[in-house]
């Protein structure tokens, strides 16, 4: 990306901003947990192959009371009898293709979950590039203005001179302080915004920083590699993450309509049960006993019929199938379109930045020149005044087509998901040391 050295990473730097960036914003926390919740998908969907053991209890008692008329054939008499009683219970599945399907369906949610956290991953580093950046060109703004605030305020002294000693009339002096008093509104613009960014900058990464490193004059923007639009498009198709994402949402949907087509199908579990009743006396007898059952077989469920429902969501889950594939092709046309708008923005961002380092050597020397014919008097004072500010503006324009090139290089590679940490290295490594 660039030609220039490498220099040791400062304190206060762009990777120092992406670490802090990460440990504080809410955005990219919020991705990490996402992603943890989505694992977990897999051990859910094992699941539904391996038995399932459950345990019953009951405890209870009784008070029996009989009165009868024929105290010699059934005489009266009063029970307090307790029951205990527990039942383990373990199911096997055999046959539930419905189950099958869905521990499948539990590997793409998975990879959805590492999908989406990977893009979150990709868009906190442009995000922290960005307010870097903003900062940065919003403090070159304002030393800038500082500067053309202090030339103007010469050549106001200047302007009051010569009226002093004739050799200017007082329109020099007017317009000189025009342009001033036009400087300090736009110094205290320039301030506000500086303060506004630095809160932005805050806001990502939780911290206010004071000083950053800034970006070195004299690097060399490269073109990206490679240097072909259709291969970063190719490439976006292949492993762009929301493509990625979207693509395993597809293969969910199509998971589930075959589910909800099995929903027509039998189901045949191992059913294995033991347990023990134990009570102290009963209506018929005043004896306890203690029964103890042991039971293992095959289950068969046939569904025959549930008001229609089964077919419906057959229905329903093919519609939706239907509808994510369109959202796929849709996220790959958005992707190449994407990638193909951020590439010719690196590329002309290049060019501009080259047109604009000639135009300032130009603009300078055009102000040389004026500043050299209003001392031998072929030059007026509003051809300095507007040759400084040329000066200055094209000055500005420079630093900003610099950080734009170098972010939308970094949105080209998230464009195509290529983006990591050694890109961020990388630019951090043309930050002066």
């Amino acid at each position: 990306m660039f030609a220039a050295a490498a220099f040791p990473a400062a304190a206060e730097d762009l990777l120092q901003v992406y670490r802090d960036s990460q440990r504080y914003d809410a955005v990219y926390g919020a991705a990490r947990f996402s992603l943890d919740a989505g694992r977990e998908r897999i051990p859910q969907g094992r699941a539904l192959l391996l038995p399932t053991v459950s345990l019953t209890a009951n405890a209870g008692a009784l008070r029996i009371e009989q009165q009868t008329q024929n105290q010699l054939i059934a005489p009266d008499f009063t029970r307090n009898p307790t029951l205990v009683g527990y039942t383990l219970t373990l199911t096997q599945p055999i046959y539930r293709p419905q189950n099958l399907l869905q521990r499948d369906q539990a590997d793409y949610q998975a990879r959805q979950a590492e999908a989406t956290f990977a893009q979150a991953s990709q868009d906190l580093a442009v995000r922290a590039a960005q307010a870097y950046f903003d900062v940065l060109a919003a403090l070159d703004t304002l030393t800038l203005v500082g500067a053309q605030k202090a030339a103007i305020s010469e050549q106001l002294a200047q302007a009051k001179r010569n009226f002093e000693v004739g050799t200017a009339t007082i329109t020099d002096t007017h317009e000189a302080q025009s342009r001033y008093d036009l400087v300090v509104a736009q110094e205290i613009a320039a301030q506000n915004d500086l303060d506004s960014k630095r809160r932005a900058l805050q806001l990502v990464a939780g911290k206010e920083y004071m000083q950053l490193k800034p970006l070195r004059t004299d690097i060399r923007l490269a073109p990206p590699t490679p240097n072909d639009m259709q291969a970063w498009v190719d490439l976006a198709d292949k492993q762009s993450y929301p493509v990625i994402i979207q693509q395993a949402v597809t293969d969910v949907a199509q998971l589930e309509a075959k589910r909800q087509s099995a929903g027509h199908l039998p189901t045949v579990d191992l059913v294995g049960t033991y347990g023990t009743t134990k009570d102290t006396g009963s209506l018929q007898s005043g004896v306890g006993r203690e029964i103890t059952t042991g039971q293992i077989g095959f289950q068969l469920a046939v569904p025959l019929y549930q008001g229609g429902s089964i077919s419906s969501r057959e229905r329903e889950a093919a519609a939706n199938y239907y509808k994510s594939l369109q959202d796929l092709e849709n996220a790959r046309r958005t992707a190449a379109l994407t990638t193909r708008q951020t590439y010719l923005a690196v590329i002309n961002g290049i060019a501009q930045v080259a047109a604009l380092e000639q135009a300032l050597t130009s603009s300078q020397s055009a102000l040389d020149s004026n500043r050299l014919g209003y001392e031998v008097g072929v030059r007026i004072n509003i051809d300095v005044l507007n040759a400084q500010q040329q000066v200055f503006q094209t000055r500005r324009d420079l630093a900003v087509a610099r950080y734009n090139a170098i972010l939308n290089q970094l949105r080209l590679k998230a464009a195509a998901g290529t983006l990591r940490d050694e890109d961020l290295e990388e630019v951090n490594r043309a930050l002066q040391p």
